[in-house]
């Protein structure tokens, strides 16, 4: 029998534990560290776009030329910034935002470049990356005892998770905002007694299993059910329902899943999650038909972003949040006659930073005037997380070592771009 229990994975061993004797699902959790944060951002809140976002049809438009193929620019309420009449709820909100236009990349596959979004470093066919999500709670923890301190919110498969590190830092996803936190309530007829029962036996065994193997993972996953079993017992669990919320507020952010998943990452970070990514519903993939593309996706993403900003800044949050959106590359400026869309193109794009001690109302690097290439101050991806890792008071030079011993960083060679601070 004990042969037969050390062949069985750890992943394996304790789902089928959670679920023959909790009747409850394991969902990733993180652990309390005691490490605390220096920076301003206490939260940061990360928007991806996925698909590749064109930069002169969102936030670097290039008025009057032909590239913008008649699609007009716009004032935004930050003085001398427009950016493109696709967003005019974002543009009211360009007062709280530093738009990082000089944004460049070699990576032209959609893949490779949501990779390295996420981790600032090159996919390789034998190490998986941490994502800086689980980088920070790594370091920093979660700032409440019960909750998760890092949440995907309709994430894909592309995201890397906790890569090499421990389980317990991966991400937990929720599939569907709008329906709360799924299996983390008892299953029907299921008395909390017998459930306190199935705990400890559980935990015995977890315990008994842990004795017999030195792999971290181990321990990783008994302290998940354990995490887990508790926040099944918590009025926390009220922060992952946004049917709390006023009509006027979930009204505001709009009934798409990206606009449930922004108001939820709002109660999230208003209940001490320190990192939440919330991935857009929209593909931004606009090989086809860029402009009739661009009119059904832009409305339910800028109302999403734009009730977030205004929200956050409204409670105070916007203080000590940082607001981040992020997509694998931007796209050709000239539009393709054939297919009436735009291709890959890594070599120059826009992401953007709004909040917990950023510049706000400004534009950071540039483009060239047809938006082709980078003009002035180029921002890799690692350089852009780095800059979100030291507003968050990671130490960007600590290392950890992957299984194999081999040593990294949180941002790998990049260097954050401190003029992007207040």
């Amino acid at each position: 029998m004990k042969h037969r229990i050390s062949d069985l994975s750890r992943r394996q061993f304790l789902e089928r534990f959670s679920s023959a004797f909790l009747g409850v699902t394991l969902a990733p959790q993180t652990l309390q560290a005691g490490t605390q944060s220096s920076g301003k951002a206490r939260s940061v809140i990360c928007l991806y776009l996925r698909g590749g976002l064109s930069h002169v049809d969102t936030f670097d438009p290039k008025p009057g030329t032909p590239e913008m193929a008649g699609v007009k620019a716009i004032a935004t309420s930050a003085d001398g910034i427009q950016i493109s009449e696709w967003f005019p709820r974002m543009a009211a909100q360009m007062h709280r935002v530093t738009l990082v236009r000089s944004m460049t990349s070699t990576l032209g596959i959609h893949e490779l470049g949501a990779y390295t979004a996420h981790t600032s470093y090159f996919m390789t066919p034998t190490l998986r990356h941490p994502g800086l999500s689980s980088w920070a709670v790594k370091q920093l923890g979660s700032h409440n005892r019960l909750l998760p301190g890092n949440i995907l919110i309709n994430g894909s498969p592309q995201h890397p998770g906790c890569g090499y590190l421990e389980s317990h830092f991966a991400p937990l996803p929720v599939s569907n905002p709008g329906n709360g936190l799924q299996d983390s309530s008892l299953p029907a007829g299921l008395a909390a007694d017998e459930f306190e029962r199935r705990s400890q036996i559980a935990q015995a065994l977890g315990n008994r299993f842990l004795a017999q193997t030195r792999h971290r993972d181990a321990a990783a996953y008994l302290k998940m059910r354990e995490e887990a079993a508790a926040l099944m017992k918590s009025e926390d669990l009220k922060a992952f329902d946004i049917g709390q919320e006023s009509e006027a507020t979930r009204e505001a952010y709009g009934s798409s899943i990206f606009g449930k998943g922004c108001l939820l990452a709002r109660r999230l970070v208003e209940s001490g999650v320190r990192f939440v990514e919330v991935e857009d519903q929209n593909n931004w993939d606009t090989h086809n038909d860029q402009i009739e593309s661009m009119k059904k996706m832009t409305p339910s993403t800028d109302q999403a972003m734009a009730a977030l900003l205004a929200d956050l800044g409204q409670r105070g949050l916007l203080d000590s949040t940082l607001v981040m959106m992020i997509t694998e590359f931007g796209r050709t400026p000239k539009i393709n006659p054939a297919t009436a869309g735009r291709g890959h193109h890594p070599g120059v794009f826009t992401w953007w930073l709004a909040g917990a001690g950023i510049k706000s109302g400004t534009v950071y690097g540039e483009s060239d005037p047809t938006g082709e290439r980078v003009a002035r101050n180029p921002v890799t991806m690692a350089d852009f997380n780095a800059t979100v890792a030291h507003a968050m008071g990671l130490d960007i030079a600590h290392t950890e070592h992957s299984p194999s011993g081999r040593p990294f960083t949180v941002a790998d060679k990049g260097k954050p771009v401190l003029e992007l601070f207040a």
